[in-house]
């Protein structure tokens, strides 16, 4: 007479049964008490409302929509409803988590919660902490190791009646993220307010132009808005790595600048630096990385066009800051690119001081950004934890990948580049030497000339709480010149290819300097500059002056050689020379591209004694919720000529999303205005952004602050 096993939802329908058929009462009560004593959950409740304790505490309130996302490393409550109440005595339970197509104990992507008496903390654990009837209240702790990712969720009952099982619900998925209030977490900070600027901060500012002329664009990062963080996962997942490593910050880091360029991997962006953008947008065009991320994940990893270095760094700041990697972008002017790990920029002349173009690989681009990201690096030697290097744009391989870094701004430094990953790359960017090599009648080179302080100037990035502009250029590199620079730049290129081009620099008694006044160059307008030859010897010397100005991309390309001149100049003992030079904007602005600079290079040779003289210079009413609103956009073109097929685009978090404003032609020094309308989505203080493009103008960028008041719910 071995009884049936029922869930207990079908018991009306036994009881309905045997009285029909007339069974004798004691077995119905047999039957009903044993299928009663079955444990099994009827439902979870994660508590996740964005105003819950849940993601208050675990400061993910922002997150766009009502997915349970929560921090490694932190206590969260959730409640669970049985069949009956649970009897700790004789009943059992436990949770378990599953991330990854092969979820694995040993690899911590099965993880299994057991229900204990006691929380300890650092560790996954699960404690009851009240009891309503069938209803219990688990407190969880979870690791502050923890693979970051999206996890299934299942709840596991036993009794002396057998197991059982609870299903995994989509609706009932948890998203870990890195944990930067956690001690236990490698991303840990000790301050709100930088934990408030690096990781919540939605909006920030990104720098460009030249060491002279810096320049400042909002960049709307927008890691909470809808779909975000879908798109951020999808880019883990796309990279093909494995779910294990990715509770390693070290590793996501290095994932993340693989991913978001394309040339190896099919990543986020595509790079362009042609000036031709046609089949997709110029890079800037863009003003904020949501567009770029969504369009990424809505077409299934089809790598967006198109990107330069401050977007990339721009979506790297959007994926790390969602996935709860403290970050910042990072501009650097004067910014080296070293191709030969040489850890010097090098430059080849011919006999007669002309560049050796098919030698000439490095380059100095007028700015470069980047990221740094904030980490422990239990990997290297204590002391090299803080702010890392980042770097996405595609420049040079990384273990057979397009990437850069992490790389500890502690050991750059010092100079300390045999430590990983990419150091030498980076200290070449902030602190190489310039050397000039000259090439010799049997074929050889001779070293003519270094420059010590030419690379690596106001490096940049937005100051914690404020706009304002925050030098950082003391966490790469001791100040120029000092003993401690000196013997960081000798430490680092012991390591680099040409360890033995480290040396004295040559022509030290003639000097050239080279000035403008104001602020420089601008668009639309001559370059007019002054050329001081200084002669510190007692006697006359007389120096061939060659001059050659070259439009060049802001990487530091050449593109076109506008200007080359030849003079003769006599510098008189313990005295200076003089010289005017011009450059007339209708000479240059036919080859102006992006980011166009003008770079003047002088050189000379000083007849008396031979050396030679070098100097380089790089110029040139009321806002309510769910109400529409009006907006006015004014531009004024400042060439004299007319900018054809303008494009704005607007943007803003809380304001309306991407909006191309397709305007048509501009006349020559001509003001207009257009009126726009959107509808606020979010109350309180929010950024509008809007942006021009055209072929014959970039980087005409604007943003207003705008306060948006909740919607009143009186009656009229």
């Amino acid at each position: 007479n071995t009884p049936i096993i029922l869930n207990s939802e079908h018991i009306g329908e036994v009881v309905l049964f045997m009285k029909a058929n007339k069974v004798p009462d004691f077995t119905l009560s047999y039957i009903f008490v044993f299928t009663e004593l079955l444990l099994k959950v009827r439902s979870i409740n994660l508590m996740k409302s964005k105003s819950g304790e849940n993601r208050t505490e675990h400061h993910t309130n922002r997150y766009h929509g009502d997915d349970f996302v929560i921090r490694r490393g932190q206590n969260f409550q959730l409640w669970i409803t049985l069949s009956r109440p649970f009897n700790p005595n004789t009943d059992k339970l436990h949770l378990e988590l599953k991330t990854g197509p092969l979820p694995t104990v040993s690899k911590e992507t099965h993880v299994i919660i057991p229900l204990v008496e006691a929380l300890e903390g650092n560790r996954w654990e699960a404690a009851v902490v009240a009891q309503d009837d069938k209803r219990l209240n688990l407190s969880v702790n979870s690791s502050p190791s923890a693979v970051i990712g999206r996890y299934q969720l299942t709840v596991e009952t036993n009794c002396a009646n057998g197991p059982a099982s609870f299903t995994a619900d989509p609706a009932n998925d948890i998203y870990m993220l890195f944990n930067p209030w956690c001690e236990g977490d490698t991303v840990f900070m000790d301050s709100e307010d930088v934990r408030q600027e690096y990781v919540l901060n939605d909006v920030g500012r990104i720098y460009y132009g030249t060491e002279n002329q810096i320049g400042a664009r909002t960049w709307n990062y927008g890691q909470f808005d809808n779909g975000i963080l879908a798109a951020c996962l999808y880019i883990l997942e796309k990279s093909g790595t494995l779910p294990s490593g990715w509770g390693d910050s070290v590793n996501v880091v290095r994932i993340i600048s693989a991913m978001v360029n394309s040339p190896d991997d099919q990543g986020v962006l595509e790079g362009n630096w042609s000036g031709d953008y046609s089949g997709g947008t110029s890079p800037t065009a863009w003003s904020g990385s949501v567009e770029i991320l969504k369009a990424y994940h809505k077409n299934k990893g089809s790598p967006v066009k198109y990107g330069q270095c401050w977007v990339f760094a721009g979506v790297v700041t959007t994926v790390l800051r969602c996935l709860g990697i403290p970050c910042r972008p990072v501009t650097n002017f004067n910014s080296a690119h070293d191709t030969d790990v040489s850890l010097t920029t090098d430059v080849y002349l011919d006999e007669n001081l002309e560049p050796i173009d098919h030698l000439n690989a490095d380059s100095i681009w007028n700015f470069h950004v980047w990221n740094d990201c904030w980490m422990a690096r239990p990997d290297l030697p204590p002391g090299n934890g803080g702010w890392q290097a980042v770097d996405a744009t595609p420049q040079e391989t990384s273990q057979g990948s397009y990437r850069c870094g992490p790389a500890s701004l502690a050991a750059v430094r010092n100079g300390q580049v045999y430590l990983k990953y990419d150091c030498p790359f980076v200290f070449a960017e902030v602190n190489s030497d310039k050397i000039y090599w000259q090439k010799n009648a049997n074929g050889t080179f001779t070293q003519i000339y270094s420059e010590k302080k030419t690379v690596g100037h106001y490096i940049s990035t937005k100051a914690v709480g404020s706009d304002e502009r925050n030098d950082i250029t003391d966490l790469y590199k001791y100040p120029e010149g000092t003993e401690e620079e000196r013997i960081a730049v000798e430490t680092a290129c012991r390591y680099g290819s040409k360890a033995s081009a480290f040396s004295s620099s040559k022509a030290e008694d003639v000097s050239v300097e080279v000035t403008m006044d104001g602020q420089g160059p601008t668009m639309g307008n001559d370059a007019e500059l002054t050329i001081t030859l200084r002669n510190s010897s007692s006697e006359k010397r007389t120096v061939t002056l060659n001059s050659q100005a070259v439009v060049m991309y802001y990487t530091g390309v050449p593109k076109a050689t506008v200007r080359k001149h030849t003079v003769e100049v006599d510098v008189p003992p313990k005295s200076e020379t003089a010289l005017d030079w011009s450059l007339e904007y209708k000479d240059y602005k036919d080859q102006l591209v992006d980011q166009a600079a003008l770079m003047l290079t002088l050189s000379g040779r000083v007849r008396e004694t031979h050396k030679t003289a070098h100097q380089e210079n790089t110029p040139i009413g009321k806002a309510v919720v769910g109400e529409k609103t009006a907006i006015e956009i004014s531009f004024t073109n400042p060439l004299p000529q007319v900018l054809k097929a303008v494009t704005f685009n607007m943007e803003g978090l809380g304001l309306l999303t991407a909006r191309k404003i397709k305007y048509g032609d501009i006349g020559s020094r001509a003001s207009v205005s257009l009126t726009e309308y959107f509808i606020p989505t979010l109350p309180g203080p929010r950024k509008l952004l809007a942006s021009l493009d055209c072929k014959q103008l970039t980087q005409v960028h604007g943003v207003t602050d705008i306060t948006v008041e909740e919607k009143s719910n009186a009656a009229l």
